[in-house]
């Protein structure tokens, strides 16, 4: 037997717990769409967590920073977040960043588990943490193998120039 919309309402109306559970049972199809709907932005093209190492100025001991980065589907620009959110440094004050502030990434490019990256003049000036510039290409490339397994190889570049061209072979 089939009723009308108009008499099913007049019936939910006269039946509170009927009127109760219809509209738990929406709420709870509404946070099911909610929830997939977070779960496909993170779980695809979402973000991706990434492992920083930064050093303690007082101590000299490397700390570990945990960072999100959006992702791109694009290896070699996500490589390139990830280089350009180490060049910024570390969250906490205290920490010294691997290059001395002020570096910024000029270019990069992912070819066959190589990764080139040029960085600015500013990766060679003196740091006022005392770390110097190859310290900090080599923890850089560290951090490039255990977040990005693709990654064979890294050979910096500043300004253009091949810096410490060889130091950096055979893995992290």
């Amino acid at each position: 037997m089939k009723t009308k919309p108009a008499l099913r309402w007049a019936y939910l109306k006269s039946r509170p717990r009927a009127l109760r559970l219809a509209a738990a049972a929406l709420v709870a199809t509404a946070m099911f769409a909610l929830a997939a709907g977070v779960l496909c932005e993170f779980g695809v093209s979402g973000l991706a967590r990434k492992t920083f190492v930064f050093y303690d100025v007082s101590s000299g001991r490397s700390i570990v920073e945990e960072r999100m980065i959006r992702r791109s589907g694009s290896l070699e620009r996500d490589v390139a977040r990830y280089v350009e959110e180490a060049l910024v440094g570390p969250a906490s004050p205290g920490f010294a960043p691997l290059l001395p502030r002020g570096t910024r990434l000029l270019s990069l490019l992912h070819r066959d588990g190589t990764v080139f990256a040029d960085v600015s003049g500013d990766a060679l000036a003196q740091s006022e943490e005392g770390r110097g510039a190859f310290e900090g290409f080599r923890t850089l490339r560290s951090g490039l193998g255990r977040n990005f397994p693709e990654i064979r190889e890294a050979r910096f570049f500043v300004d253009g120039r091949a810096a410490f061209a060889s130091g950096f072979r055979d893995g992290p």
